[in-house]
């Protein structure tokens, strides 16, 4: 090899296991991920997932989200501990360029951004979706179109970009591999496709119309093929530049499919997309949630055409990208994945690679609960305790027990045939759960967003970040962020003692009631500022705020005879005190 190893990281969002021809869905378009397939070795037992944050978290640390803090995707949940070490730290410390385009959802604000956290260039979207609540505002108030001409956040300011999100996310990967072709480079692209809503340009659509697909799945393959045209465009970029046999790309999702891209207007037993026979949804542990498409191309290092069944996780990314690229990984903490490379190299044959446990939890909620939807995978088994659904209690709910090398699409449970291994496994989960609940005292704690940093300036807070009753988050993400009557905080960290202008944006309401609220209100550790509430308004300026240094929870409101309404976003800066304003939208 001729120079340093760069590193190109692309990462889906929510795309499944059989989203690729290569892997048997015999509708969509998928030339240039099937011709990175042959030229990969693949690692066929990868489980990524559950969800979007806890995946990103895990393959940014090497180690189990359940250490991260970042174990949810909203209420709070879905920020990464600021002293945690990411990839792009880790690799920015030894010598590399480091690049960020997409998906974060591990934090929107300071100190928790990917701008934050050891990435130097960055260009992504606010919170786990373009045009979802946490996102910029003008993207939410844009249903519908929102993938296109969005406002991004480059390097933690936002900026409208022209074009569609994946096709603009993948010309910053290339710009930012042009710019730092002669130096080390890390390249991050996570696109937020095919992650619902499915919005796409027309020209990747009519072609599975015409075949007859459903419009659901028109849309959603038409996002696909529109991600293979822009994998392939990096990596022509690689290979015209030269760097193609110094590059390594490692390609996969952070979980398998969205219930919700679904076609409901179809016979039960075509509803759910193609995916090989797997079985379970986004959310779920069974293997259709968590078994994704894990491809690493090193040519001349790494095997071209070769399929490793040996367990593998998104923890491992890390350990393996310090051996194959001579970064240090962090010594001062847990580190729970291991140096894939030997194996990915052929150093050390699959038969030889020495057995380990994958274990995997997740559900709703501000810590989590034993034994509630949790699983521990083997080599060949894999324990598995589902989500217990509403009413009951997760002591409620029998462990399933599954062979997958006879058995992926986890049909027959063994469970009652084998009570010792059963016991066994559950025994390796409890001593897995104490363990990483021990991280630190207050393991399950959400770290703070700050306010008042000449980082950023000013903060916006979103219904991504708030916090509500932790009985409130079964409702789920779109469904809680539109319960908006509903008393709401947010834990910030003041950086500095002083005056602050806060401004407080609401829904847009029915205009046909002129007294829906009488004031807005913003409070902060007891002690409230506020301004008239206006007919025809969503923003509302309150500029000279007291706040004290340190840690403060604040939340605002509109209040009158229609009641309570939280706040859609706060924006608390520093800018310079003025006359009070009742703005427009």
């Amino acid at each position: 090899m001729d120079g340093p190893l760069n590193v190109v990281v692309v990462m889906m969002d929510d795309l499944a296991w059989g989203d690729l021809a290569c892997h048997g869905n015999q509708v969509v378009r998928t030339p240039r991920l099937d011709g990175l397939r042959r030229e990969s070795t693949r690692l066929t037992r990868y489980s990524s997932g559950p969800l979007c944050t806890p995946a990103r978290a895990s393959l940014m640390t090497g180690r189990y989200h359940q250490r991260t803090r970042a174990i949810d995707t909203f209420c709070g949940r879905s920020m990464l501990d600021p002293g945690e070490v990411t990839v792009g730290e880790m690799l920015r410390s030894a010598g590399y360029r480091t690049g960020g385009f997409g998906k974060w959802h591990l934090g929107d604000a300071y100190p928790m951004r990917a701008c934050d956290l050891g990435f130097e260039e960055t260009l992504m979207h606010r919170s786990g979706g373009i045009g979802s609540v946490g996102d910029h505002r003008e993207n939410y108030w844009r249903e519908g179109e929102a993938y296109f001409d969005p406002v991004l956040q480059r390097d933690g300011r936002p900026e409208r970009r022209s074009g569609y999100c994946t096709d603009i996310f993948t010309d910053a990967a290339i710009d930012f591999i042009t710019r730092h072709h002669q130096a080390p480079f890390f390249v991050y692209l996570a696109t937020n496709a095919p992650h619902t809503p499915l919005e796409v340009p027309e020209r990747w659509v009519s072609h599975y119309r015409g075949a007859g697909v459903n419009e659901t799945h028109a849309r959603l393959y038409g996002m696909v093929e529109n991600i293979d045209w822009n994998v392939g465009r990096v990596l022509d970029h690689l290979a015209a530049l030269g760097l193609a046999g110094r590059t390594l790309v490692l390609y996969t999702s952070d979980h398998g499919p969205c219930p919700s891209a679904r076609d409901f207007t179809a016979p039960a037993d075509r509803q759910q997309r193609f995916n090989a026979g797997l079985r379970g949804e986004k959310g779920s542990l069974y293997q259709g949630a968590v078994q994704v498409p894990c491809f690493w191309r090193w040519p001349g290092v790494v095997p071209a055409g070769v399929d490793i069944d040996r367990l593998a996780s998104p923890i491992d990314v890390l350990p393996t990208l310090a051996a194959a690229t001579g970064a240090t990984a962090p010594l001062d903490r847990v580190i729970d994945g291991v140096d894939l490379l030997p194996l990915l190299t052929g150093a050390v044959a699959p038969a030889d690679w020495p057995d380990r446990n994958i274990f995997m939890q997740w559900h709703r909620g501000d810590a989590p609960t034993r034994y509630r939807n949790y699983a521990v995978i083997t080599q060949r088994y894999k324990l598995h305790r589902p989500e217990p659904g509403p009413g009951r209690r997760a002591e409620e709910v029998a462990d399933e027990l599954y062979d997958l090398t006879v058995d992926p699409g986890e049909r027959d449970d063994l469970a009652a045939a084998h009570p010792d291994l059963v016991a066994a496994l559950r025994a390796e989960y409890e001593r897995w759960f104490d363990d990483v609940g021990a991280t630190r005292p207050d393991n399950y704690a959400p770290p703070r967003i700050h306010v008042g940093s000449e980082a950023e300036d000013p903060t916006t807070l979103s219904r991504q970040d708030w916090r509500v009753d932790p009985s409130m988050a079964d409702l789920g993400e779109v469904a809680l962020w539109r319960t908006a009557d509903l008393q709401a905080t947010w834990e910030v960290w003041v950086e500095r003692e002083g005056p602050y202008r806060v401004e407080v944006r609401l829904e847009p309401f029915s205009w046909a009631a002129p007294k829906l609220f009488t004031d807005v209100v913003f409070r902060a550790d007891g002690r409230s500022w506020r301004t008239p509430w206006a007919p025809m308004c969503t923003l509302f300026v309150l500029p000279e705020v007291e706040l004290a240094a340190g840690p403060a929870t604040v939340e605002a409101w509109a209040e009158g005879p229609s009641g309570r309404q939280a706040a859609l976003y706060v924006d608390i800066g520093r800018a310079p005190a003025g006359a009070p304003v009742v703005g427009k939208p």
